[in-house]
């Protein structure tokens, strides 16, 4: 779609409990202002916690480091969106809307970005339109500069509506292309899919190499292959599971991208980013200096090395480089889970033939990019395909969804013979899948209650309803310090107030 001249609405209106201290003038921004040609943004707040212990870092950990994070220079800190809103509530306690204002209350001077899973916003499956431009207007409203916008099937209709709320809030739109190899995805078609997103009105093209598969040769004629196309900046974010990423990155910034993804060293490398003061001092004193000065990291790493300690048990140790990334082209994650599995399953012995298995899959299902929840599916049914015997044989919701046209477009035509087994005679759907979706927001209004103290509690609903059925009542017990009365209600009865 031709790029439109948007006005910004003011969700901070809508947002009065919360004032975001970031100036109208940075909030408005919808470029970088690219004074340096090497730029950083810190992962240590998002994926590299994510990446290494699960996304189990709590907030109270955060707080004392951000003012010295804030005096870095990063190019922005990822801090929000990912697995963190889920976790936040379900292992912590925590309510992931605070968690962004108490960051955007310290961080004055730095941007702060999150990542947006399109439709599927932060959750596991599409929601409604109406569900994702309320969620954009509260994240903006509360904080967030730049939202990273990608679809697990770089369906550009799954990210419609999401990029389209992002621009009305005069936040940076940045729009991401999953990178995967297969025989369709191209060099070419990556190019036109960027362009795509430039005429959508993305300020940035972020390539997130979720398996860290980007080595620095193609990364070199990707960059330039998207430059051919459009010139908006192009930002680098790839995990250091297979050794390859610092060297990718380097190449990508000398053919041209801007900004790369790293994080503060101890929770760098391994399923995580490359180290951020690696990277400083391997650009410092080039046309790539990132301007940042290495003691500034000093503090900023000690304070990481205690949270690490603190978290140690949880750390995803992978002893390196797994070279098994490099064998079956696919990410860390989704490796340790298939592992994770068969055990489970007692047959780890089958762990070989699910690998073989994974390619198989993947090409009937017309190649979909490895990543949340296209990994699980493919996965899943790699997994029952050996270990029932037969190919096929149990095929899950989630794939004869898929197979339905419900997750998007696949990036290559569909097995017709295996379309026919998941799906029998029922016709697959050929619109944006978010128009079947009815909308959502009064339904879940109506359903958080009483126990919604803030507009964005319905959305905390709509993305995680088992969750919030029991995350809500305490945090609504906890402001209130009232007993709601947590157990089953019983013949009627009353709990005290």
């Amino acid at each position: 779609m031709p790029k439109e001249k948007t006005v910004r609405h003011n969700a901070q209106s809508e947002v009065s409990h919360n004032e975001n201290p970031s100036d109208a003038a940075r909030k408005n921004e919808s470029v970088p202002q690219v004074k340096r040609k090497g730029m950083i943004m810190e992962t240590a707040l998002r994926d590299a916690h994510q990446s290494l212990i699960a996304t189990r870092m709590r907030t109270e950990d955060m707080i004392p480091v951000l003012e010295a994070m804030d005096d870095v220079g990063y190019y922005s800190l990822e801090m929000w969106g990912g697995a963190t809103f889920d976790s936040c509530m379900r292992f912590l306690d925590e309510d992931p809307w605070e968690r962004l204002r108490i960051i955007r209350k310290s961080i004055k001077k730095t941007k702060l970005q999150m990542l947006l899973r399109g439709q599927n916003l932060v959750g596991y499956r599409h929601y409604a339109d109406d569900a994702v431009r309320e969620f954009v207007k509260y994240a903006v409203g509360n904080g967030i500069d730049i939202i990273r916008v990608f679809d697990a099937l770089n369906d550009l209709r799954n990210m419609e509506i999401a990029a389209d709320q992002v621009k009305k809030e005069g936040a940076h739109l940045q729009m991401c292309i999953s990178y995967t190899l297969s025989p369709v995805h191209t060099l070419d078609a990556f190019a036109e899919l960027a362009y795509q997103m430039s005429r959508m009105g993305a300020d940035s093209i972020a390539i997130k190499d979720m398996a860290g598969l980007l080595n620095p040769v193609d990364c070199v004629s990707l960059v330039k292959a998207i430059k051919a196309k459009t010139d908006i900046p192009i930002q680098l974010h790839s995990h250091y599971t297979s050794g390859m990423a610092s060297m990718a990155y380097y190449a990508g910034l000398e053919a041209g991208a801007s900004i790369v993804d790293t994080a503060i060293s101890p929770f760098s490398m391994g399923t995580s980013q490359p180290p951020t003061e690696s990277l400083v001092a391997a650009l410092a004193g080039g046309e790539l200096d990132t301007g940042i000065k290495l003691e500034n990291l000093v503090p900023v790493a000690e304070y990481f090395k205690k949270i690490r300690e603190k978290y140690s048990n949880l750390i995803a140790d992978i002893g390196g480089v797994d070279i098994n990334i490099l064998r079956y082209q696919i990410p860390g994650g989704m490796y340790s889970n298939l592992v994770n599995q068969l055990k489970e399953q007692n047959a780890l012995d089958k762990l070989e033939d699910v690998m073989k298995e994974i390619p198989v899959v993947r090409k009937a299902m017309g190649y979909p990019p490895l990543v949340t929840p296209t990994s699980q599916i493919v996965g899943t049914q790699a997994t029952l395909n050996v270990l029932t015997g037969q190919r096929w044989k149990v095929i899950p919701k989630e794939v004869k969804q898929y197979f339905l046209g419900y997750y998007g477009t696949a990036p290559a035509p569909l097995d017709p013979e295996v379309q026919k087994l998941a799906i029998g005679d029922e016709e697959p759907i050929t619109c944006r899948p978010g128009e079947k979706i009815a909308p959502e927001m009064e339904s879940a209004d109506k359903a958080a209650g009483a126990w919604s103290l803030q507009p964005e509690d319905s959305l905390t609903w709509i993305m995680f309803p088992q969750v919030a059925k029991d995350f809500l009542p305490k945090k609504y017990a906890r402001a209130t310090k009232r007993d709601v009365g947590l157990n089953e209600l019983v013949d009627n009865s009353a709990y005290p107030i």
